[in-house]
């Protein structure tokens, strides 16, 4: 991402293996981000940042930029502190943007907790990410609209949320994932849009071993939640894209990282990851 526009905040990160261990080799923070001292939730040695914005929340005209860089062999894992709050953007939308290079053999999981738009906010999250085709990458997000003096839901103008994939070199990607949600202008609670619910999960995993049988493993990890509705698709990549539809954060976090468990699971032998925050 080349922008003048003044950031809001700024975070590079770039990690190594060394002696059996994921560390930072290279940390910086800046505005309205911060990154806390690094965990390590089990014996693998993948390491976890987790993210924090002391700011309390993106205004209007806000512009946030992060860069993740895992290399070869590595493990990281990003969360964040708690819910991102996008509040009125009368000016401009709050932005977003992650830059992110995987080395062969890399993991990367970002696992931040769920996105809360206001009403009347606008907030554009853009992703960039070059995997190496030995590499993993995970994403999970939730967005939930924010509650209104009214009571009514809703009222935020835009959500657009968007990933590109790419391969080491190339400018083309091999996967776009888009998730757009305008309430202006379509009926973004109604049928054909969230079905009558009021939250929205997703999930994107890029991995070689991605295939039609651990699609339908994850699909029936998904039947089984039966306040929920969820739907799983194979991509170019190769990538599984899991979509959820909920009424509460709790439920629909509780599939994505139960999700995120099986393919943790199969492809290295990890267990799940415990992200209580206290």
């Amino acid at each position: 991402m080349t922008t003048t526009t003044p950031l809001t905040g700024e975070l590079r990160l770039r990690v190594r293996l060394r002696g059996g261990r994921s560390v930072a080799v290279e940390q910086y923070h800046g505005g309205s981000l911060r990154v806390v001292r690094p965990h390590y939730l089990d014996a693998s040695g993948q390491v976890c940042y987790p993210v924090i914005n002391p700011g309390g929340g993106y205004l209007g005209g806000d512009t946030y930029l992060l860069r993740y860089e895992v290399e070869e062999g590595a493990a990281l894992l990003v969360t964040s502190q708690s819910a991102t709050k996008v509040y009125r953007t009368p000016s401009a939308p709050a932005r977003q943007h992650t830059d992110i290079r995987l080395g062969a053999d890399a993991v990367l999981e970002l696992l931040p907790d769920q996105v809360i738009v206001y009403r009347e906010g606008d907030y554009e999250q853009t992703t960039r990410v070059e995997v190496d085709p030995r590499a993993t990458f995970i994403a999970a997000e939730v967005v939930t609209p924010g509650w209104a003096p009214d009571g009514s839901r809703f009222g935020y103008r835009r959500v657009l949320l968007r990933t590109d994939i790419h391969r080491p070199g190339s400018e083309e990607p091999v996967l776009v994932n888009v998730l757009a949600l305008e309430p202006a202008s379509s009926d973004v609670p109604g049928l054909g849009g969230l079905d009558g619910r009021s939250h929205l999960g997703s999930l994107l995993a890029v991995n070689r071993r991605v295939d039609t049988e651990l699609a339908d493993a994850v699909q029936a990890r998904c039947d089984a939640a039966e306040q929920l509705t969820a739907g799983v698709s194979l991509a170019p990549g190769p990538a599984l894209v899991l979509r959820v539809l909920g009424d509460d954060t709790a439920t629909v976090t509780a599939l994505l990282l139960e999700v995120d468990a099986l393919l943790r699971h199969r492809w290295f032998g990890r267990c799940h990851v415990n992200l209580r925050k206290s």
